[in-house]
């Protein structure tokens, strides 16, 4: 990884980074001196911002004192745990490697080590939950002073094992009035602790809204390093091969390991509302362009009627009630074209 970034820092165009996130498959495998090695080598290539944020994704059962204080040591600021759920057997269904009382323990540390920020990821939305489940996870979660909380609706992909039991009956996943009462009940709970719904499924006190996440909301270029990862400079969007090897290989003889697309004007647009709608800041009109106001005129007004977006200071925004239906509105915003 470090021989693609020395490869490839050209492509920052001397920008300071403000973030940097170890994330994406599990991180937590390197050992502290390979994150060291990896942060001295971005730090010797281009300017790391003093109050950067660096976050690293990790399962419960990686954590322990040491670990974190390592961490601490070479300068990560933020933990991203994968806790997901605190039932025995909803951890077992979904295949975690990791246990409930793993899950506790590891969130009492990292809230005790003096990282600028944590947070965890939790999932609703699953088979047979019901309100009281969810509300069950939310106390455990809300009870330990977390400053982040990442809540995420269980989606089934398309050829993977639970779609394969969706499809045959085998597992009959919770329906849209389930997951939009517990959407509902969970933005509720949350903010009752003091954390601000900043993005659909994210939420943060003051100061600990996810400076990295927000980067890609809001359409900040970013360079992505390693197998899977993907890059964004506002034109052309690049995505490194999974395979390992393949990674590796390509790496070291100069060989092609990635793909890429440019996007169109028409996309880049349609992107900056399907994600920018997810904010607490929505989207700048004036980056979406004449075309796109002329186009949704009707469209825009019929959703400010029904109360689900608001226009201020220039930006469209979501209100409450129409963060429930996002996804909707915004692919019904959408400018039809390549």
């Amino acid at each position: 990884m470090a021989a693609e970034l020395r490869s490839r820092i050209a492509e920052l165009n001397g920008a300071a980074l403000g973030s940097i996130y170890f994330g994406g498959g599990t991180p937590s495998l390197l050992s502290p001196q390979e994150l060291r090695t990896l942060l001295e080598e971005a730090r010797s290539l281009t300017t790391v911002e003093s109050d950067a944020e660096i976050t690293i994704e990790a399962n419960p059962d990686d954590i322990s004192e040491a670990v974190l204080a390592a961490w601490r040591d070479i300068g990560i600021t933020r933990v991203s745990l994968g806790v997901q759920s605190f039932r025995e057997e909803r951890l077992q269904w979904m295949g975690r490697a990791h246990n409930a009382a793993q899950s506790l323990e590891a969130i009492k540390q990292v809230a005790e080590a003096g990282f600028a920020s944590w947070t965890i990821d939790l999932i609703y939305g699953l088979p047979g939950m019901v309100l009281a489940e969810w509300d069950e996870q939310l106390t455990i979660a809300l009870d330990h002073g977390l400053p982040h909380l990442s809540a995420y609706c269980l989606t089934v992909e398309s050829r993977t094992v639970l779609h394969k039991q969706v499809q045959t009956g085998r597992i009959v996943p919770a329906n849209d009035e389930e997951q939009a009462a517990q959407f509902e009940h969970g933005i509720a709970r949350v903010a009752k602790a003091g954390l601000v719904q900043y993005e659909i499924s994210n939420f943060g006190k003051e100061g600990h809204f996810a400076k990295h996440n927000t980067s890609y909301w809001q359409g900040v270029p970013y360079l992505g390093i390693g197998p899977s990862a993907h890059s964004f400079n506002g034109d052309r969007r690049r995505w490194n091969v999974a395979n390992n090897v393949r990674y590796a290989m390509g790496v070291e003889k100069g060989e092609r390991f990635w793909e890429e697309e440019n996007l169109t004007p028409v996309q880049r647009i349609n992107e900056r509302l399907f994600t920018g709608l997810r904010t607490i800041w929505g989207v700048e009109l004036s980056q979406l362009g004449e075309d796109f106001r002329t186009m949704n005129a009707k469209a825009i007004e019929r959703y400010l009627a029904l109360d689900e977006i608001e226009v201020r200071d220039g930006r469209m925004i979501l209100t409450p009630k129409g963060r429930n239906f996002a996804d909707r509105i915004a692919s019904d915003l959408f400018i039809p074209g390549p």
